[in-house]
């Protein structure tokens, strides 16, 4: 096994070159094993709960319990790379999501795998950010946007397959292979990154700063104190053990806000947070990816619990949007710089709104070609239309230099609200615990719930018409690193906007 080397920073590997491939192979594999984790684990919700006899609040918490510590984490974990070393972290990162993923496979109770789930969270804050950073530092400044473009690409590709291979899982082995599989990918990733990746890490003044830990402790513990009142509510209604969680998750934001604003190294800076359009822009985030959440946490259950799909067709019933992403995201992106993001960051929401009103036809042996699939490819219209525009405004939203954070923040932001989003939908629409066992009830409730989503998507549309300039990209500087990259757009789509902590003006590199 190859001895740790350093590169020169900026990074000087060539895409073309064998140790090129590595590299990007495994990021690719890195980053897909988190993919993977989030596209397949919704689709076997029903077998979750079936298997461990647990209610609706279960399948919350095996969502937001990995949402959690990762939304609260990630931007922590992207610092530790900077400064300990990227390949470091991410290879911890890799090693700790996998015995995550193990545990959560052998759990032999709810309680088990929820801890689990949480503990998946902290390794995919740690990976997340450096798979995508691996390929910022590492490679020639020539290279890096083919280099991301094919990370992307490979990435989609695998997303792709993610609920097929689940649900092909589901339906076969069992759940519990969905986690499972995890371990193999790490077992392959691991030593080919200890052998073909070199090091690299952040030597400047700010890299030596601290860290702010207490910024992230606060911002969990205010997320889980909030989310565990709203899966709570849904069966307990305001009891003591709502109110007491509920009240001490907004104390303790308030306590993160006044952290934030007094530390010297604040992982969420106040001044960032002062620039209009980039508070607009992560308003609009909020919205289109609160709605994203909320309808593939219930539309798998819609599909599975009242269409009487397997976890099999369920999961395959939605690659419409994925397939839609993969192969109009480049032009989208293109098109937003054309006719800036105001039209497409207004429209594209509202096209999202539509096809989950559409998605109120799916009931009982409800027809995939004239139910579902009009409704996923309206979907998959509005996500192509607005996210590649999203992301761009993000980073044409601040200067060159804050590129990284803020595309950090954003992904925060969008894996916060969905989140909340999981956590709050059932109470809103009145689900109660036992719901998704009964298929009337469900169908009921995901009656409730469209239309509500619909209605956080309209705020967003409304957002984005009121606050984003029509030249936002236009008055932006022609640096590469002020656009998003086309081809990243794809897994803005998936879970969230791409992280992408290097991304800097190569003038400026790390």
């Amino acid at each position: 096994m190859g001895a740790p080397h350093e590169t020169p920073v900026p990074g000087g590997v060539r895409l073309a070159s064998a140790q090129g491939r590595w590299v990007l192979a495994t990021s690719v594999l890195g980053s897909g094993m988190a993919l993977l984790d989030s596209t397949v684990v919704n689709v076997a919700l029903p077998k979750i709960g079936a298997d461990l006899d647990a209610d609706l609040a279960v399948l919350q918490w095996t969502v937001t319990a990995y949402l959690l510590t990762l939304s609260s984490l990630i931007l922590l974990g992207g610092a530790l790379g900077d400064r300990y070393g990227r390949r470091r972290i991410f290879v911890i990162g890799v090693v700790w999501f996998a015995a995550a993923s193990l545990a959560c496979g052998l759990a032999p109770n709810a309680g088990v795998l929820i801890a689990a789930r949480a503990l998946q969270g902290v390794g995919g804050a740690l990976l997340t950010p450096g798979s995508l950073a691996l390929i910022q530092a590492v490679f020639h400044p020539d290279d890096r946007a083919r280099a991301v473009g094919a990370w992307s690409g490979l990435g989609g590709v695998g997303a792709a397959i993610g609920p097929f291979v689940g649900g092909w899982l589901v339906d076969g082995a069992g759940w519990r292979w969905v986690f499972f599989l995890n371990v193999p990918l790490a077992a392959v990733c691991v030593p080919v990154a200890l052998r073909h990746v070199p090091e690299t890490r952040r030597h400047d003044a700010e890299a030596r700063g601290g860290f702010d830990v207490p910024g992230a402790v606060l911002g969990a513990l205010a997320l889980a104190g909030v989310t565990y009142a709203l899966i709570a509510a849904s069966g307990g209604g305001l009891s003591p053990g709502v109110v007491v969680p509920a009240v001490l998750g907004v104390l303790l934001g308030v306590a993160f806000v006044r952290v934030e604003g007094r530390r010297a190294d604040p992982m969420l800076p106040p001044t960032i947070l002062r620039i209009r359009l980039f508070s607009a822009i992560n308003g609009v985030t909020v919205c289109v990816y609160a709605a994203f959440s909320g309808f593939f946490f219930l539309a798998v259950l819609q599909l599975q619990v009242v269409a009487g799909y397997s976890a099999l067709r369920a999961g395959t019933a939605l690659l419409p949007t994925t397939v839609l992403m993969l192969l109009l995201s480049a032009r989208s992106g293109e098109l937003g710089q054309r006719l800036g993001p105001r039209i497409p960051l207004t429209v594209g929401p509202l096209l999202c709104a539509a096809g989950m009103l559409l998605m109120l036809r799916v009931g009982p042996a409800a027809s995939y070609l004239t139910d579902v699939l009009p409704a996923l490819v309206v979907l998959g219209a509005g996500m192509v239309t607005l996210v590649a525009p999203l992301t761009a405004t993000v980073l044409a939203s601040v200067d060159v230099d804050r590129a990284g954070l803020a595309s950090g923040i954003n992904n925060a932001a969008a894996r916060a609200a969905g989140l909340v989003a999981v956590a709050a939908l059932p109470l809103l629409a009145g689900m109660g615990p036992e719901a998704y066992r009964s298929a009337d009830e469900f169908a009921a409730a995901f009656r409730r719930a469209m239309p509500l989503l619909a209605g956080v998507l309209l705020a967003g549309a409304l957002l984005a018409w009121l606050t984003v300039r029509t030249g936002a990209l236009r008055a932006a500087e022609p640096e590469p690193a002020r656009r998003c990259h086309p081809e990243c757009t794809y897994h803005c789509g998936v879970g969230a906007p791409p992280l992408d902590p290097g991304e800097q003006d190569p003038r400026a590199e790390r």
